[in-house]
């Protein structure tokens, strides 16, 4: 049987107009798809990837770090392809094919760079809404995403609680705090800044920022937990350590550090606690037992606010040992329940 294929497409809309009021002359959003879109365009699922991985996360053989969902999505899953129409869209400022800092500005003909404008999680949400407004997908079946996927996903339900029947937030928080957001958006500069080609954000022709960004790499998958992964099949130090730095060269080379930073400084104002009793969708929400970034003891307070709010919610702890990645490396661990939510949803 041939395997599907995720099929990648652009859309691009022009004006579009952020919530800090700055037009955007043009926006472009990458997006996968798999599945068919149903005649009455009712059977859509969103989903919403991380930090640093795209729209490949749905695809067949794609990402492998924390974005890798292919056991999750696709023909007889759990978010089962040969019924659901999934749709996985770039970030507005990610690096895999949407507006970013290296894409040229029409206003001036120069790539934005440091000027790419400042962007909030709900800019990003509004980017997907006009790409679902061109599919005339006017409401989802449920939004599904992991890390800033769940902050999107969170984000969505409050900017728009009647589009969607549900949300599976991953690995993730309705709100980040001031000194977490801010503490990542610093300590990007201070890492940047150190590399003699950054130029205030203008590195384009002076050489790059892969070094750095190979070691930003290395960092973040190691707090993603993928030593315990790379255990499962080597032993030696030093050649763990040799695959980390693979692994993390092949993401540096196609990731741009300016949209490390936007997104970054989108959460800066990230924290939909107080709306929550906006939301009307049901809420699956999923936590790692080993994961260091959002740790299980987040789970009593968020589900107390969500009950509070009046949400239609229920928690599943993933007993992992991948840590941050341990949504796409079990996903057999947590698919039966969330095929069941989806199933819930009907």
């Amino acid at each position: 049987m041939t395997a599907p294929t995720a099929d990648a497409k652009t859309f691009t809309t022009k004006n579009f107009r952020l919530r800090s009021g700055v037009m955007m002359p043009e926006v472009a959003l990458s997006y996968r798809t798999l599945g068919t879109l149903a005649p009455a365009r009712d059977n859509a699922v969103l989903i919403t990837h991380g930090y640093t991985s795209g729209p490949e996360m749905i695809a067949p053989g794609g990402s492998t770090g924390e974005g890798s969902w292919n056991g999750l999505v696709g023909p007889g899953q759990a978010i089962d392809t040969n019924r659901y129409f999934a749709i996985c869209p770039n970030m507005l400022g990610s690096s895999y094919g949407s507006t970013n800092a290296a894409n040229l500005d029409p206003a001036t003909g120069r790539r934005y760079g440091p000027r790419f404008p400042d962007i909030t999680v709900s800019d990003i949400v509004a980017t997907q809404r006009a790409l679902l407004d061109h599919l005339g997908i006017e409401r989802l079946v449920a939004i599904v995403g992991p890390s800033y996927g769940g902050f999107q996903a969170f984000q969505w339900a409050v900017d728009h609680p009647d589009a969607m029947k549900g949300i599976v937030a991953v690995v993730t928080s309705p709100a980040l705090t001031p000194e977490r957001s801010d503490g990542n958006v610093a300590r990007l500069l201070e890492s940047f800044s150190k590399n003699p080609n950054w130029n205030g954000g203008d590195y384009y022709e002076s050489g790059g920022m892969l070094e750095t960004m190979i070691e930003q790499r290395i960092g973040t998958l190691k707090t993603y937990g993928i030593e315990a992964r790379l255990r499962d099949t080597l032993s030696d130090p030093a050649e763990i350590e040799a695959a980390i730095r693979r692994e993390a060269t092949l993401w540096a080379e196609g990731f741009d550090a300016n949209s490390l930073l936007i997104l970054a400084k989108a959460l800066r104002s990230f924290d939909v606690t107080a709306q929550l009793a906006r939301i009307k969708a049901k809420v699956l929400y999923v936590l790692s037992r080993t994961d260091k970034l959002f740790p299980p003891e987040l789970a009593p307070r968020v589900m107390a606010g969500l009950k509070a709010a009046g949400v239609d919610a229920d928690y599943f702890l993933l007993d992992s040992d991948y840590g941050h990645s341990a949504s796409g490396r079990d996903a057999a661990k947590w698919a039966p329940r969330l095929r069941a939510f989806m199933e819930s949803l009907q």
